[in-house]
C-alpha cells in the first residue's frame, strides 16, 4: 500500500513539473509575441496603397522585333536617423552587395556637398533601379528589419516610427534594343513629370510622336490596405486591388529583316557617293503597306548626342525639294487622262533646242522627234514641255493635286508637309507651266512621290500609305485607325497600264538601264535637279529614282530613292547614284523572299549599260521664287470606341 502510494506521488510530481514547464513555456511565447508586437507596432498602421504603374506601349516590327519598349525604375531611400550609428557599416556592405553600387558610393550619399555627415532627413540612395534590382533590394529591406539595423524615430507628435530602406517607382524609361535601326521613323521621347514626381515619356518625333495617345499608358493599378507587423500589404476582404492597364502595343507593317537590309545599303552608298543623305521607301503597291522607310541618317533614340539634332527630323515628310524629272510622267499621266495625248503621238523636239522668249530649254539628245512614250524614256524637256501646253493651267494644277502633291500624304508620322505648286493662273504661262512639267518650280517631298508612283503599278489607283498595321489591347484585340480620305484614284486602269509601259520602256532602252533585274518587272524615271540657294541655282543635286518592281506571282512593289547632295567627281546622275541603289533594294526583295524572278537565259546585262547618262538637269530660267509651307500635323485619327473594352 506504502508503495502504491509512493509511485502515485512520484508521478503527481512528474505531472507537476511538465505542467510548470508546460505554463512556463507558454507564458514566454506570449511575452515574445506581446515583445514583437509591441515593438513592430510602431510601424504604421493605417492603410496604405502600394502603385503599380501603367507602362507605354511596344512598338514590334511585322517579324516579331521589338524596336521600342518601356521598363519601369525605381528609388532606393532611407532616413538618415533611423539608422543605428553601430551597424551602418554593415548596411552600407549590405546595399552595396544587393545594388551593385560600390560602398564609396554610397558613403558619398551620407556626407553633404561640404563633406559633412549627414544625420537628419532622407537620403536618397539610387534614383535608377531596375525592377530585379528593385525587388531584390525590397527583400534586404525586411532581412534589415530582422538584424534590427533601422532604429525608431521619435515624431514631434510622440509618435515613435520606425523607418526602413524605402524602394519605390519614380519613372519610366524607354528602351530601343536595336539601336538606331528604324530610326528617325521611330522617333523618340521626353519627358513628361507628374505632379508626384514620377517621370513617364511623351513621344516628341516619329511613330512615338504620331500614336502617343494610343501608346502611352492607361491605367495605372494599385493595392491598398493595411501592413502587417513586417511591412507586409495584408490581402484580405477589408484590401482593394486595381489590375494596371498599360498601353497598346503597336505593330508594324515593317520587318525588321528588310528594314536593316535596306539601311545597310544605304549606308554603303552613302559613303560611296560622298551624300549628305539618302532615303529609300518600299510600299505595297496594292494595299499601300510600307515595308520599308529607311534614311542613311540615323541615331540611336535612346541615348541622343549633340551630332545627333540635325539628324533627328523624318526628311520622308519634312525635306522639301525640287524633284527633277521624276514629275515627267505625272505630266504626260494627265495629260492622257483628259484624252490631249496618246502614247504614240509625236512631237517636234527641233533638234534639241527650243527657245521660250529669250530663254532656251536643251535636251542631251539631239532628237528632231519623239513619240509621247519616247518622250519619258529618253528625258526629253522640250517634248514634255510640248505635252504640258497641250493642258490649260488649272487642268495641269487639278491634275498634279489628284496625285497627291501640294497634299499631305496621310502616312502616319506627325508631321507631314505639303509642299507647293504654282498655282492655275501662273500655270497658264508657258515658261511657268514649262518650267513644272520637267520638276522645277514646285516643292514635293519624297513621300508624296512614292506614293504618287503607286498609281502606275496599281491600275490608277493610290492608296494611303502606313507604317503601322494595327494597335493591339492588353486582351489581344486590334484596331485600326482609319486613313481611307487619303486614297486616290488620278488614273483609269486603262491610263495607268499605258503608263507602266512606258515606264518599263524607259528602264529598258531610256535612262533607267541599271536597274533592270532579270525575270522581274521593273519599270521607272529617273530625275536629277539643280539645287537653289540664295536665289540661284548651284552646282549641288538631288538625283532619284521612282518606279516599281514585280514579280509573275503577282508581287507588286513601289520603290523610291532620293540622294541628296552626291559630292562623289562626276557621279551625281540618277543613273549612276539613286539607279543603282533601287537595283540592290530590288536584290533584297529577292533574296528575302518577296520577290520571286522568272528563270531567264543569261544575258549580257550590263553591257545594256554602257549608252552615255541621258539625265536632263538643266534648270529652269528665270528661278521662281519658292515659298517654304507652314508646318503642318496630322493628328492622329481616333476609331469610335477605341478603348472600349479595356
Amino acid at each position: 500500500m506504502t508503495q502504491t502510494n509512493n509511485l502515485a506521488e512520484q508521478k503527481s510530481k512528474k505531472l507537476l513539473i511538465l505542467y510548470t514547464i508546460f505554463i512556463m513555456l507558454f507564458f514566454s511565447f506570449l511575452y515574445s509575441v506581446f515583445r514583437t508586437i509591441h515593438k513592430e507596432r510602431r510601424l504604421p498602421t493605417a492603410t496604405t496603397t502600394v502603385h503599380d504603374r501603367s507602362l507605354r506601349g511596344n512598338i514590334i516590327s511585322s517579324d516579331g522585333y521589338t524596336l521600342a519598349s518601356s521598363k519601369k525604375s525605381y528609388e532606393a531611400s532611407i532616413r538618415a536617423e533611423s539608422i543605428d550609428p553601430d551597424k551602418k557599416e554593415l548596411f552600407i556592405k549590405l546595399f552595396s552587395l544587393y545594388s551593385n553600387i560600390p560602398e564609396a558610393n554610397i558613403k558619398k550619399r551620407f556626407k553633404n556637398t561640404k563633406g559633412a555627415e549627414i544625420t537628419k532627413g532622407t537620403i536618397i540612395l539610387s534614383r535608377d533601379i531596375d525592377a530585379r534590382g528593385a525587388a531584390q533590394l525590397k527583400s534586404l529591406a525586411y532581412k534589415l528589419r530582422r538584424l534590427n539595423v533601422f532604429r525608431s524615430i521619435k515624431l514631434a507628435s510622440g509618435v515613435e516610427i520606425l523607418y526602413g530602406l524605402d524602394v519605390v517607382e519614380n519613372g519610366e524609361s524607354r528602351l530601343f534594343p536595336l539601336f538606331d535601326v528604324a530610326a528617325p521613323v521611330l522617333g523618340f521621347v521626353g519627358d513628361l513629370r507628374e505632379e508626384d514626381g514620377y517621370i513617364r515619356p511623351i513621344g516628341k518625333q516619329g511613330l512615338e510622336r504620331y500614336y502617343n495617345k494610343y501608346i502611352a499608358y492607361k491605367q495605372n493599378g494599385y493595392l491598398q490596405g493595411k501592413r502587417d507587423v513586417v511591412g507586409a500589404l495584408i490581402q484580405n476582404n477589408e484590401s482593394k486591388s486595381v489590375p494596371r492597364i498599360d498601353g497598346l502595343d503597336l505593330h508594324l507593317n515593317i520587318p525588321l529583316s528588310l528594314q536593316r537590309r535596306v539601311e545597310i545599303i544605304l549606308d554603303h552608298m552613302k559613303k560611296e557617293l560622298q551624300a549628305d543623305e539618302i532615303l529609300a521607301g518600299i510600299i505595297e503597291s496594292k494595299s499601300g503597306k510600307v515595308l520599308t522607310l529607311a534614311s542613311s541618317n540615323r541615331y540611336s533614340p535612346s541615348g541622343i548626342k549633340q551630332q545627333d539634332i540635325p539628324v533627328l527630323t523624318p526628311n520622308f515628310t519634312e525635306y522639301l525639294y525640287e524633284p527633277g524629272s521624276v514629275i515627267k510622267p505625272l505630266t504626260l499621266a494627265i495629260a492622257m487622262q483628259l484624252g490631249k495625248v496618246k502614247p504614240e503621238s509625236e512631237f517636234d523636239l527641233y533638234g534639241g533646242k527650243f527657245k521660250i522668249g529669250k530663254y532656251t530649254i536643251t535636251d542631251d539628245h539631239k532628237f528632231e522627234k519623239l513619240s509621247a512614250a519616247d518622250i519619258i524614256a529618253y528625258s526629253s524637256n522640250i517634248g514634255i514641255t510640248q505635252i504640258v501646253w497641250l493642258l490649260k493651267g488649272k487642268e495641269f494644277h487639278d491634275g498634279l493635286k489628284s496625285f497627291g502633291l501640294s497634299k499631305p500624304t496621310g502616312i502616319d508620322l506627325p508631321r507631314d508637309l505639303t509642299g507647293s505648286i504654282k498655282s492655275p493662273t501662273t500655270l497658264n504661262h508657258k515658261l511657268d507651266s514649262s518650267n513644272t512639267s520637267y520638276g522645277y518650280g514646285l516643292m514635293v517631298s519624297f513621300m508624296q512621290l512614292l506614293k504618287a508612283y503607286t498609281a502606275f503599278n496599281n491600275e490608277g489607283v493610290i492608296p494611303a500609305p502606313r507604317i503601322a498595321a494595327y494597335l493591339e489591347d492588353v486582351f489581344g484585340k486590334h484596331y485600326t485607325l482609319p486613313c481611307d480620305k487619303y486614297t486616290l484614284h488620278p488614273l483609269s486602269a486603262d491610263v495607268a497600264n499605258s503608263m507602266k509601259k512606258i515606264l518599263i520602256k524607259t528602264v529598258e532602252e531610256g535612262t533607267g538601264k541599271k536597274a533592270i533585274y532579270p525575270g522581274l518587272e521593273v519599270g521607272g524615271k529617273t530625275g536629277t535637279a539643280h539645287i537653289a540657294r540664295d536665289g540661284k541655282y548651284v552646282q549641288e543635286y538631288q538625283s532619284s529614282f521612282f518606279g516599281f518592281v514585280n514579280d509573275k506571282q503577282g508581287n507588286k512593289y513601289t520603290v523610291g530613292v532620293l540622294v541628296i547632295k552626291p559630292k562623289k567627281k562626276y557621279t551625281y546622275f540618277a543613273a549612276q547614284t539613286a539607279v543603282p541603289t533601287f537595283k540592290k533594294i530590288a536584290k533584297s526583295l529577292v533574296e528575302l523572299g518577296y520577290l520571286f524572278p522568272e528563270k531567264v537565259e543569261e544575258t549580257d546585262v550590263e553591257n545594256r549599260d554602257q549608252d552615255s547618262i541621258i539625265d536632263e538637269i538643266t534648270p529652269p530660267k528665270p528661278l521662281q521664287e519658292k515659298v517654304e509651307p507652314k508646318p503642318q500635323e496630322n493628328k492622329p485619327l481616333s476609331p469610335q470606341d477605341l478603348f472600349k473594352n479595356i
